[in-house]
């Protein structure tokens, strides 16, 4: 009775073995997409397509993987014997792992008696920042808009994708889905004050992108064209008293040479001012022509204001009659000095007088200073009138004033007191004023007339 339990346990064991694989799972599986991949810190699934084929008996399939975060789909699939399926398995990336770039990881397929398939899959982990591509078409200084792209090249929906665009021309905000290997074009629109300084050459435009948390910085250079463009533009005004208001605009994002012509006959022109001083005058018969050349920046603008005044031709006769009379005199003077002496009375009695001197420039003139000598016996009241003095020679008793340079017409006054407990007879003269200046790159010296005072007349000269 032993021998004959012990063949049926044996049979009953061997058995087992040869059904076994007749149960085992027996899939065949293939992989349909390609080129999947995962963003770093982006808990968003990487979508694989499978093609599975049944080979074995009827089952309900699930699927997992220790890779990930979580697999979809989470419930079996029921697929019948001999029967093909397409599966889309969304696995999401692990926020622990700080690998990038390609990466293969196992995936498990078990049937419903716990018999289990084991298949592989290949992904590429990537920054943000590595999925897109920026780029932009050239601008120039007539731009009204330009159109930027951004390129998604990876195999991944992009949802809610935040893009703030920042450059020199432009600042611009978005927010887009992306398909996988969309392109995307954004047409922006120009203000032209953001860029009328800017030269030609080329800048970079950032993309600061963001999703789901993740943020990533992009970017690239657009070109800004060369371009010349100077406007002109003239503005006339008045009737008698006429004026032009000229004015020369660099548009362009190049420096350019900006030209500015005023033509009059020889009668207007007598009584024709100008705001700038003319580069060139040019004479062609009863014509004058007037020249203003400026190199202008990007950006910068040059102004002429050209009037003609008809109201005083009368005076503009008689005051070239006296120029005439007085050209001798003042031909070749390019500062004048002109010194005062008025008496005053002191609180206190003493002998006091207001010392007064004029600097006039006949021309343009540089580094111009003026000294005055205090005569003997006297001393100074510490209260000046217009300009200070930059500093006082106690031992020698001079004042020194820094009036540095001064146009052609342009003056300068200043006064001082001085005074003296003894009294004064007869005549008081004074020290001259004397100034030093540079006038085209060479020192040049004048002196003051001389003032004297009187004391029988308090009157000075």
């Amino acid at each position: 009775m032993i021998p004959c339990m012990k063949k049926w346990y044996l049979l009953i064991i061997l058995g087992l073995f040869l059904v076994q694989p007749i149960l085992a799972l027996s899939l065949n599986v293939q992989k349909l997409s390609s080129n999947e991949i995962m963003v770093a810190g982006l808990n968003e699934p990487a979508v694989f397509r499978l093609n599975v084929t049944n080979k074995g008996p009827s089952d309900n399939l699930s699927f997992y993987t220790f890779f990930g975060t979580g697999i979809t789909p989470a419930t079996p699939i029921a697929i019948n014997s001999g029967e093909s399926k397409e599966v889309d398995l969304y696995i999401s990336p692990r926020t622990d792992l700080g690998i990038k770039g390609y990466v293969t990881f196992n995936y498990y397929i078990e049937g419903m008696d716990r018999s289990k398939v084991e298949e592989s899959l290949t992904t590429k982990i990537i920054d943000l920042g590595d999925a897109f591509s920026l780029g932009s078409d050239s601008i120039n200084p007539d731009s009204n808009s330009v159109q930027i792209y951004l390129d998604n090249n990876v195999n991944f929906n992009f949802q809610n994708l935040s893009i703030n665009f920042t450059s020199p021309f432009f600042t611009s905000s978005r927010v887009v889905n992306l398909a996988p290997y969309e392109k995307k074009t954004f047409t922006i629109t120009l203000q032209k004050s953001d860029f009328a300084k800017l030269t030609s050459g080329f800048y970079t435009i950032s993309a600061n992108l963001g999703v789901g948390g993740v943020l990533a910085n992009i970017s690239e250079s657009i070109d800004f064209t060369e371009k010349n463009i100077i406007n002109e533009s003239r503005n006339q005004y008045g009737l008698i008293i006429q004026t032009t208001l000229i004015k020369e605009s660099n548009n362009g994002n190049v420096a350019g040479n900006a030209q500015i012509t005023v033509e009059k006959n020889i009668i207007s022109r007598l009584f024709t001012s100008f705001s700038q001083t003319p580069d060139l005058v040019n004479r062609t018969g009863f014509n004058i022509f007037y020249t203003w050349n400026r190199q202008l920046n990007p950006g910068e603008s040059y102004e002429v204001d050209v009037t003609t005044n008809w109201i005083i031709p009368l005076a503009v006769i008689i005051l070239a009659v006296l120029v005439v009379v007085f050209a001798g005199k003042y031909s070749r003077t390019d500062l004048i000095l002109r010194k005062r002496v008025v008496f005053i009375n002191a609180k206190g009695g003493e002998f006091a007088l207001k010392i007064m001197v004029n600097v006039e420039a006949r021309k343009f003139v540089e580094n111009v200073k003026v000294f005055d000598r205090l005569p003997p016996l006297v001393k100074i009241y510490e209260k000046f009138g217009g300009v200070i003095p930059k500093r006082f020679n106690k031992t020698k008793k001079v004042f020194e004033w820094e009036l540095g340079n001064l146009e052609a017409g342009e003056r300068r006054t200043f006064s001082y007191i001085i005074y003296s407990r003894v009294g004064v007879l007869g005549r008081f003269a004074l020290p001259a004023t004397y100034a030093t200046f540079t006038k085209e790159g060479k020192p040049k010296e004048v002196y003051s007339n001389e003032a004297f005072f009187l004391a029988s007349e308090h009157e000075s000269e």
